[in-house]
């Protein structure tokens, strides 16, 4: 490693950007001195993030973790990507309400292979370590288990929000479940992590791993959760950004495999407020550039459109190519600011009629995620903010039949829909 590049930014400056979106973070003052001694030595720290190759198709939700992963990267840190192999033949609790089947070893192997392919669009392969938590905990053997669940007990395990809630619901909580915080926090003596970045849902896990670390008479890891993403569908009630999170099953989210025209067209969808949560949380522009240009749109000095195509045209690149992102731009500028409106590449919402001949326009819109409701529906539709096939509907009353349409709403949210 070259220490100029650990040099690149102080320490102070390094604090800023790698905590940025941070909901926990233990201990802040660690984190200061760890990134002090590495910028007064030159010698990297260590950066552990697990993930759990069950889940090996990735939205941008996903990549809150691996973004931050690329910050510290970028400061010249070594990051290394563990993939939960052993783990997964457990299944992380996590969050959960039941037991998660484990992956037999074939299926987590396939999925971690999707899952490498996926990740160095955001982390910089040269710049990665890759390791399997197999390594070290299949020669853990009966007796090395044995002695690391010594370690806690039932009682500090129920301690954990979900476990805590099954207990109560009289719900059955395996065995084998007890292991996997052990198991995780043992990664980190493994790996001797300086810093472990996960999700608020992993909290407990990543704080098991610090106290192993203290007993093992290891200098402890930081550690650092992230939020939740919310989805495209998102929007400011009462000041704070409220909505459901980022899902496949809700059809509220980025896939970073899709086309760059519909990871552009799906981010131009969202509100100008989801934009700056979203600018905050995933762009690679410094916080402080960021909160410069929310400024200045705000004021009226800047445009919050030209905004939202910048960072629409960086996802777009940063998971499909750069000429990909300049490309979906420049469509898009063909499309609405020429008023060329081709439906080729917009994304396409299909929706059932459930047997019925037609479906209320009002009814229609609220399944594009452009408006919340019906009530919001028929508000943008008296305002002329609706067209269909480029033709405005502003009767509330109006039907679309079986068939497939362009449905707008207000200057940038455009989409396909098929009725069937």
């Amino acid at each position: 490693m070259n220490p100029d590049a650990l040099r690149k930014a102080t320490p102070e400056e390094q604090f800023e950007e790698v905590t940025r979106g941070t909901v926990d973070l233990h201990v802040p003052e660690d984190l200061k001195k760890k990134l002090q001694r590495s910028y007064d030595k030159g010698k990297p720290l260590i950066i552990k993030a697990g993930f759990d190759p069950s889940r090996p198709d990735l939205h941008l939700g996903h990549t809150l973790l691996l973004t931050r992963m690329r910050r510290f990267q970028e400061f010249g840190h070594t990051v290394v990507f563990l993939i939960g192999d052993f783990t997964a033949l457990i299944g992380d609790p996590s969050g959960k309400n039941a037991a998660r089947p484990p992956l037999t070893r074939e299926q987590v192997k396939v999925n971690s292979e999707t899952y490498k392919q996926q990740v160095f669009k955001v982390l910089d392969p040269d710049k990665t370590v890759v390791k399997f938590n197999s390594e070290w905990l299949d020669a853990l053997g009966t007796e090395g288990m044995i002695r690391l669940a010594a370690r806690y007990s039932v009682q500090r395990m129920l301690e954990r929000d979900d476990f805590k809630k099954r207990y109560r619901e009289n719900t059955s909580i395996a065995i084998h479940e007890f292991l996997y915080p052990l198991l995780q926090g043992y990664d980190s003596v493994a790996l001797k992590a300086d810093v472990e970045l996960g999700a608020t849902d992993q909290l407990f896990n990543l704080l098991v791993g610090r106290q192993l670390m203290k007993e093992e008479g290891l200098e402890p890891q930081v550690i650092m959760t992230g939020p939740i993403l919310e989805g495209l569908d998102a929007k400011l009630v009462d000041g704070v950004i409220t909505g459901n999170k980022m899902s496949k099953s809700l059809d509220n989210y980025v896939g970073i495999d899709e086309p760059a025209d519909n990871i552009f067209g799906k981010l131009m969808s969202i509100t100008d407020d989801l934009m700056w949560r979203y600018y905050k949380l995933l762009s690679s522009m410094p916080l402080k550039q960021v909160l410069e240009l929310e400024e200045k749109t705000k004021s009226g000095e800047a445009h919050p459109k030209a905004a939202k195509v910048a960072f629409a045209q960086e996802m777009a690149a940063r998971f499909q190519g750069e000429e990909a992102g300049r490309k979906a731009a420049e469509d898009f500028e063909k499309r609405f600011a020429k008023k060329e409106l081709s439906t080729e590449d917009l994304p396409l919402v299909e929706i059932s009629l459930a047997g019925a001949e037609k479906l209320l326009v009002t009814k229609l819109l609220p399944e594009t995620k452009f408006v919340a409701s019906a009530t919001e529906a028929r508000k943008m539709m008296g305002q002329g903010g609706v067209k269909v096939n480029g033709e405005k509907v502003t009767d509330p009353k109006a039907e679309l039949g079986a068939g497939e349409y362009t449905v707008q709403v207000g200057k940038l949210k455009v989409t396909r829909v098929k009725l069937s």
